[in-house]
């Protein structure tokens, strides 16, 4: 399954649309405006919540959780390295590997791909792609995008 996630360039608060290989939109992302540390709800078409990734600001180095059905599955967390950056995601026991700085990398649980990310460079605003092999891993595999894709955001503001 392919999903195209755009944000848009000139926004006051997130707000996006996922979309699935047919160009339907698929889920709905929504961040809180005035927040301490950075909230993204995802929802279906309908409006009801299917996760919610939330920063930790209390945290030396950045930490998301995204919880699905009020349960914390998964929790991002950046390390501290000089060069390049690397991130542990506990709770699946997910991997991430490949080039950040291209938006260009792989998530993955053990030799499985889990999901696999690439930004098209020829469009307005940021727009990524996601193939994710098994829609079981669908909706967890974007939030964790979503949680690192805000990593990257805050360093670069």
């Amino acid at each position: 399954m392919q999903l195209y996630m755009s944000q848009k360039v000139l926004s006051i608060k997130d707000r996006f649309t996922i979309q699935d290989s047919y160009g339907q939109d698929k889920y709905f992302v929504e961040g809180k405006l005035l927040s301490i540390g950075k909230k993204l709800t995802i929802t279906d078409s309908a409006g009801n919540e299917l996760a919610f990734v939330n920063q930790k600001v209390v945290s030396l180095l950045p930490k998301f959780i995204v919880e699905i059905n009020g349960t914390e599955v998964a929790s991002i967390k950046k390390k501290f390295t000089l060069l390049k950056p690397k991130y542990f995601i506990e709770g699946p026991g997910w991997e991430v590997e490949g080039d950040f700085f291209s938006h260009d990398y792989l998530i993955k649980k053990g030799t499985t791909t889990i999901v696999s990310i690439h930004k098209k460079w020829m469009s307005w605003g940021d727009t990524f792609e996601l193939d994710i092999p098994d829609e079981n891993n669908e909706l967890l595999a974007l939030a964790v995008v979503l949680a690192i894709d805000a990593v990257m955001d805050s360093q670069q503001n």
